[in-house]
């Protein structure tokens, strides 16, 4: 029985060995930067608003096999293409984040098929064939930006075009366009704060999860589990005044929470669709797919449209939250930043769940969040939290990539030895 009990307690630590890592690393980064909970809390907040959608998309085509997909920046610049024009045009406010939506759908669509069909060509090796798309397209969109416009494609507009009249300038204020459209959209109407939100969740999770008792009437001890946890959560959060009054000063913008909270709906629905079905046989074996009569490879260009399509959205959702479009810039770093923080929170090349990605959001910014001070207070050298993150980000997906690879192999050297 203790063997049992220590064999499945090495697995889980050895499955979850990054996340437990990392939530290592931001109790110490929180401790070492000595920054107030407020601070922190507020802004992990508006990093879970602005990052989420970019992260929650790139999960369907973990599930139908092609790995990460850091062909996502793809579908970044087709939003940025559809800001630049909106912002020419001087659309603002919702109807101008509703008309980026519109414009970028189509190219993102186009740029998802095309990407699709390269990626079907070099199956098994897709996440380092869409990463050099990625660098690829980043030239043609340079090149369109810097040379075409002002040129071929005419553009007199003084807020985006350079002095010279040829290229788009490097950086574009969105504060008369689509600066906090979708975050500011209830405002008038209602205002939550993280306290409302977090009861709100949690009494969510406890009427789900007692719904599911009486109605299917098993799993009950993680159900119990959930539903005591959550209210223990709600004493403790209740018993706190400190904590409680923190949280009452802490807006979430709503309307950008609704969109995740859809995206996230969509992701568990999607699945249990005849294409979600057709997606996950495909990602567990292509030939037993074919042998099923599944189109393989047409089911992995839907996969990746949607991808590329929610990466266009991520962008805009993005981009509203900060006010600011570095157009040569804001799309580069998209891609690493989201895979990063999916794999922080569990996932795989093989497998990634909404909670994953979740989880991962939060302790991937926790760590952003807190490391510049962390490193001053550490070794009297803000910079050297800086370097930090970047070296999270890379490191955490090559140590990712690096287990995935030796537990990949420790399982076909047991079947081997098995047979």
């Amino acid at each position: 029985m203790n063997s049992d009990f220590s064999s499945k307690l090495k697995k889980a630590i050895f499955d979850n060995i990054v996340t437990i890592l990392f939530v290592i690393l931001c109790i110490a980064g929180i401790k070492l930067s000595a920054q107030p909970l407020s601070f922190v809390l507020d802004e992990l907040v508006v990093r879970i608003a602005r990052n989420s959608f970019l992260v929650l998309a790139l999960i369907i085509p973990v599930i139908a096999g092609m790995g990460l997909n850091f062909g996502i920046v793809i579908g970044a610049m087709a939003g940025q293409i559809a800001v630049i024009a909106v912002t020419h045009w001087n659309v603002g406010g919702i109807a101008g984040f509703l008309l980026c939506v519109l414009l970028s759908t189509p190219l993102a669509i186009i740029f998802g098929y095309l990407t699709g069909k390269l990626l079907n060509k070099t199956k098994g090796q897709e996440m380092i064939a869409s990463m050099i798309l990625g660098l690829f397209a980043n030239g043609l969109y340079q090149f369109l930006f810097l040379f075409l416009v002002g040129t071929i494609i005419p553009m007199k507009n003084p807020v985006l075009v350079l002095s010279g009249g040829m290229g788009i300038k490097n950086t574009v204020d969105l504060k008369d366009g689509i600066k906090y459209s979708l975050d500011n959209l209830f405002n008038k109407f209602i205002k939550l704060s993280l306290y409302d939100v977090m009861i709100i969740l949690l009494a969510v999770i406890i009427l789900y999860n007692l719904y599911n008792i009486i109605k299917y009437k098993k799993e009950y001890i993680k159900r119990i589990i959930y539903v005591s946890l959550s209210i223990v959560v709600i004493i403790l959060i209740n018993i706190l005044p400190k904590f409680k009054f923190t949280l009452e000063f802490i807006n979430v913008p709503i309307a950008t929470m609704i969109v995740i909270g859809i995206l996230c709906l969509f992701n568990v629905f999607i699945v249990k669709t005849k294409l979600g079905q057709d997606m996950r046989t495909v990602g567990h074996s292509m030939q037993v797919a074919n042998a099923s009569g599944i189109k393989v490879n047409k089911v992995r260009i839907i996969a990746i449209i949607i991808s590329t399509v929610l990466g266009a959205w991520g962008q805009l959702i993005f981009l509203q939250n900060i006010g600011t479009l570095n157009t040569y810039g804001s799309h580069e770093q998209v891609g690493m930043f989201a895979i990063a923080a999916l794999l922080i929170g569990g996932a795989s090349v093989s497998k990634a769940t909404n909670g994953q990605a979740i989880l991962g959001i939060i302790l991937f910014h926790t760590l952003f969040i807190v490391s510049p001070m962390a490193g001053k207070n550490l070794f009297d050298n803000p910079q050297i939290g800086e370097y930090f993150r970047v070296f999270v980000a890379y490191g955490v997906i090559g140590v990712s990539l690096g287990l995935h690879a030796w537990k990949k192999g420790v399982q076909m050297k047991n079947k081997s030895m098995s047979a």
